[in-house]
């Protein structure tokens, strides 16, 4: 058994709130569409506009090997507009409920029934293929359903689809709701809105029933809740059902992104099958059990869509599971540092950030640098900052057992705190900021900081990092990093002197 997919994210999907895509961006999204294997393009509805008609001409004369196909209402000027641009079929749409037929057209279930057998055999006359379609088909009167969907047969429809407008289906009332249209003789197409969640569930439920074609939107986006996903739907059917499609799985993530970008409409993170979380693991125990055997929590491998593993440390992260990641990135850290790095790691989960395998490196890198043993150790920070504020920073730090306390000011807080620490230092090193780099290492407001500064002392030039998920801090402990290193290294010189 194998199922078609008919794919409207060029239609239904651009009827998103705020998404208007140009011709380019229609061409881009159909030619990848067509590669991974789309049996059907709803390229657009050609009675919309002159820039739509030119969108759809361009992505007809690419000569792509899915059916090229424009939406179409009952009406003979939107039928001319389909051929006008060369499209090998329409989806020619008619309300079909008594709700859309006496309030949003004020007519009657027999003018309609007119229009759409005249559109029927105007746009069969001419050559093209239709896909007749009821819209709000769930809420209409089964018994008139089926009879003008079967006169659209006689007047020559080749595919038949039943529109469950605004997602009031169950998945239940689906199968019983697509068997009976199955009776009809002709290839019968699902459409489902997701305005309950349901729109997969539902479109899986109709197939089973009989249906051939499912109607899906590249990460369901649409009209109000959006549409059944594509990538759901045939993931699904293939996993779960054994049922096949003509798709390239491998493409899927791929073409997520795609759209993602060209629409603005971005994904949450959990989203099945193709969002960042899809395969991302952070708790101790899931992750331990993907490492020994992926499918102790995958259902799927993420290399099957295109999509990538990641582990993501946060509080519940396991020590295991660190030690592998650092490994990896050619890292060899002993037990101390290591301790540092998994407290580090542990410390910032609690604050609600979770570590990338980016924040990792930097942290482990951070570690590395650190003495074992510090001269110089901070215990108070305090900043006062904001408009027409000057600047000012207090700092108690522990010089070899000895507290000391200083202030400054500086043009901002950093500059205010790195005064204050060279203050108070200055009896056992004078020392200059020759250099000063920070840089965010992953994007967001809350990404890890990395401070790396060059420090001067007489002679002596040491360079130190730090990487916390705030800048002032990064920059201190920075700053003192370095002041440690310069004042362990004045200890053993000073040591191999007196030998």
């Amino acid at each position: 058994m194998e199922t078609k997919i008919f794919d409207t994210t060029l239609r239904d999907g651009e009827q998103t709130p705020g998404v208007s895509l140009t011709l380019d961006q229609k061409l881009r999204i159909a030619s990848k569409l067509d590669e991974m294997g789309v049996n059907i393009i709803e390229a657009g509805s050609a009675i919309t506009s002159k820039g739509e008609r030119d969108g759809i001409k361009k992505i007809v004369s690419e000569d792509l090997k899915a059916e090229i196909c424009s939406f179409a209402r009952a009406v003979k000027g939107d039928v001319d507009a389909a051929l006008e641009c060369g499209v090998i079929s329409v989806h020619l749409v008619v309300p079909t409920s008594d709700l859309h037929i006496e309030h949003k057209l004020n007519k009657t279930r027999e003018e309609v029934k007119k229009t759409a057998m005249e559109a029927i055999e105007y746009a069969t006359d001419h050559g093209l293929i239709v896909e007749f379609s009821a819209e709000d088909a769930t809420r209409s009167d089964y018994d008139f359903l089926k009879q003008i969907l079967s006169e659209g047969i006689d007047m020559g429809a080749k595919r038949i689809c039943a529109c469950d407008t605004v997602g009031m289906l169950t998945p239940e009332r689906s199968y019983k709701f697509y068997k009976g249209l199955t009776e009809l003789g002709v290839p019968v197409s699902v459409h489902f809105h997701n305005d309950f969640g349901l729109a997969v569930a539902n479109t899986l439920s109709g197939l089973r029933a009989g249906a051939s074609q499912a109607h899906v939107t590249v990460n369901g986006i649409g009209e109000r809740a959006g549409n059944a996903s594509l990538e759901e739907v045939v993931i699904s059917l293939s996993s779960l059902y054994n049922i096949k499609t003509d798709i390239n799985f491998k493409m899927l993530y791929e073409m997520s992104k795609t759209v993602a970008r060209t629409t603005g409409i971005y994904l949450q993170p959990n989203k099945a099958i193709v969002g960042e979380n899809a395969f991302a693991h952070e708790s101790g125990i899931h992750a331990d059990g993907v490492i020994k055997n992926a499918k102790t929590y995958e259902p799927i491998t993420p290399e099957l869509v295109g999509h990538r593993r990641r582990f993501v440390m946060g509080k519940h992260v396991g020590s295991h599971i660190i030690r592998k990641r650092i490994k990896e990135m050619g890292l060899k850290v002993d037990d101390v540092r290591f301790e540092q790095i998994f407290k580090r790691i542990k410390a910032l989960g609690d604050m609600g950030k979770c570590v990338t395998d980016v924040d990792l490196q930097a942290i482990a890198e951070d570690a590395l640098d650190v003495l074992a043993e510090k001269p110089v150790e901070l215990e108070e920070l305090t900043i006062v900052s904001g408009n027409k504020v000057t600047p000012t920073a207090s700092v108690k730090i522990n010089v070899e057992g000895m507290e000391k306390i200083e202030a400054g000011v500086g043009v901002g807080p950093v500059d205010a705190a790195i005064v204050a620490i060279r203050k108070s230092v200055k009896d056992i090193a004078d020392i200059q900021l020759e250099e000063y780099h920070v840089d965010a290492i992953t994007g967001g407001t809350d990404a890890l900081i990395d401070v790396v500064v060059k420090l001067k002392n007489g002679d002596n030039i040491v360079s130190s990092r730090s990487t916390q998920p705030d800048i002032i801090m990064a920059s201190v402990e920075a700053v003192l990093g370095g002041v440690n290193k310069i004042v362990s290294d004045k200890m053993i010189n000073e040591s191999e002197n007196k030998e």
